[in-house]
């Protein structure tokens, strides 16, 4: 009788039942040396940014500080004043008429910022749809207008106003406006080459005019484009010296702008003009002319950034 041979036992490992009441414990990651140089750059990206805002900052504060301080220290270059004199704040408005500047630059910025819009928008639509002879070459000296130096006009453009007679008003401030901005044309061209065509035709087969196609459909599209040109335009009008300098000397300085009437308080106070020094009252108008800026950006923001972000989308 044969004998069967005994079976060689497994050379596999058999792995133990896992209970249920023991935890699973999972080894941490070891420290990587990438983690920690990540952590040093975020740490030194965060000290440049603090450190170049500090620098945006600074002449902000000082110029805080300034208006706070009496006349006598407006110079010594404190952040924090020695003496702080809040009546700055209250007899500014009796030393300067700073309301009617105000009120002066807050119109003519809205009527300039406001009318180039428009402008503008209607132009570049007219470029970026309509098909019609020489478009490419209009399009070219367009943009080769930008590249003159606002000096080169600013002659002409002084005859063309006087001889209309509106030197000493604000009519040349924002009256140029009316017929567009190169820059701001080309800028809304961009942005309307981006919508399809196809909307378009589809509204003209529905019996829409072409102001329509315009008023209806491009327009509202283009609303965070048209929105930065509002926001440029108001601060170029709201920060323009040269043209108030030119056209609103033959007034009266209550009709003058922010930063005409300003140069005119430096002038006025200075010790060589036979002014006491009141320094402190340029700083406290040089401070309080900021809010409508920071109002008026507060608001457009959204659509500011909403727009530098389809804009680099589009390409």
């Amino acid at each position: 009788m044969s004998t069967l041979p005994v079976s060689q036992p497994s050379r596999l490992a058999v792995a133990a039942p896992v209970r249920a009441d023991r935890p699973i414990v999972v080894p941490a990651p070891a420290p990587t040396s990438g983690g920690a140089l990540r952590r040093v750059g975020r740490i030194v990206r965060l000290l440049l940014l603090a450190g170049v805002a500090a620098a945006f900052l600074y002449p902000l504060a000082w110029l805080l500080a300034a208006s706070l301080k009496p006349r006598g220290e407006v110079f010594d270059n404190r952040l924090i004043p020695q003496t702080v004199v809040w009546e700055n704040y209250v007899q500014v408005w009796d030393q300067l008429p700073l309301l009617a500047w105000i009120a002066n630059s807050i119109g003519i910025a809205l009527a300039s910022a406001t009318l180039v819009t428009l402008s503008s928008s209607i132009v570049a639509f007219g470029f970026a749809y309509f098909r019609f002879p020489a478009k490419n070459f209009l399009f070219g000296l367009l943009l080769a207008s930008m590249m003159l130096p606002g000096a080169v006009t600013l002659v002409p453009n002084y005859l063309i106003w006087k001889s209309l007679g509106f030197l000493g008003t604000n009519v040349p401030l924002w009256g140029g406006t009316l017929f567009g901005s190169a820059f701001y044309i080309f800028l809304m061209r961009q942005f309307y080459l981006s919508v399809p065509r196809e909307l378009f035709e589809a509204a003209r087969i529905d019996g829409c005019s072409y102001f329509g196609l315009f008023r209806r459909i491009a327009f509202p599209l283009a609303l965070p484009s048209a929105v930065i040109v509002f926001l440029f335009e108001f601060q170029a009008s709201w920060n323009n010296f040269v043209a108030p300098l030119i056209y609103l000397n033959f007034g009266t300085p209550e009709q003058y702008t922010v930063p005409l009437g300003i140069a005119y308080a430096m002038t006025t106070f200075s010790p060589t003009a036979g002014g006491h020094g009141d320094y402190q009252y340029v700083m406290v108008a040089s401070l309080l002319v900021t809010l409508p800026m920071l109002v008026i950006f507060a608001f457009g923001q959204r659509y500011f950034i909403e727009g530098i972000a389809s804009a680099g989308l589009k390409g």
